[in-house]
């Protein structure tokens, strides 16, 4: 029988697997962008392959890296992502993240496009990015540490920065956690500009985040959704009927 440490290793790489699929069938990944857990021991963290498919991935496409990106673990044959420094660098310098997305979702990459539009927290779920989503200047692949740190310095004590021209990346306490802010962080850029078909839009304030960042229960929302999704995609075949005790 495997250890209670091997146990959750490798929940955790069915998990990262799941939250990838669950991602790419919400229309939130697609051929691109990834998703990462650290490890439960902190020695590094799980990324994906950069030939695996997001719509197929697997645990064992995944590699366990170091955080300066040296290969622990991993298939043969290919190497990891290109942009894993955006991952690397968070990691270095939050110890709150154990979980980060890198995605490339058109809605809210628009607020960094048009001129003069600021990205607003305009549903109750929004509260989780109420200290700012900056923009990092940046368009191109953030392919180095020192251009993973420079846009890990940008995002600072944020749960969530957007890359100009380019995508999002957020980060959070845990898998389950970060498939919350992935798609709450979408819904709310849709909703801001959906609003702005009806007039001027009317961002929540700073008392009525207070009042639901008090009442919520961040963690029974993330079993929940986690719950709903992986239920949802084993119903539709979107993951792997033998995963049901593993995520």
């Amino acid at each position: 029988m495997p250890d209670t440490i091997s146990q959750s290793i490798d929940s955790l790489h069915h998990s990262v697997a799941a939250c990838t699929r669950l991602f790419n069938d919400l229309k939130i990944l697609d051929h691109s962008g990834h998703v990462s857990a650290r490890l439960p021991d902190n020695s590094g963290f799980l990324i994906q392959g950069i030939h695996a498919s997001r719509a197929q991935l697997v645990p064992d496409d995944l590699f366990t890296l170091g955080f300066d990106g040296e290969i622990i673990a991993g298939p043969k044959g290919t190497r990891p992502v290109s942009e894993f420094h955006i991952h690397s660098e968070i990691y270095k310098v939050r110890p709150d993240v154990n979980a980060v997305l890198h995605a490339h979702p058109m809605v809210p990459i628009l607020f960094t496009i048009a001129e003069g539009a600021q990205l607003k927290m305009v549903i109750n779920h929004g509260y989780r990015w109420r200290t700012g989503v900056p923009t990092h200047p940046d368009t191109a692949h953030i392919s180095s540490p020192e251009l993973g740190a420079a846009m890990a310095e940008t995002m600072g004590e944020c749960n969530a920065v957007l890359l100009r021209a380019h995508g999002i990346v957020l980060a959070s306490e845990s898998i389950p956690e970060l498939l919350i802010d992935g798609i709450q962080f979408d819904r709310n850029a849709k909703a801001q500009l959906e609003a702005t078909r009806l007039g001027p839009v009317i961002g929540m304030s700073e008392e009525e985040l207070d009042i639901f960042e008090e009442r919520f229960d961040r963690n029974n929302h993330a079993v929940k959704l986690w719950k709903y999704y992986t239920e949802r995609a084993f119903e539709q075949g979107v993951l792997p009927a033998s995963w049901e005790n593993a995520v």
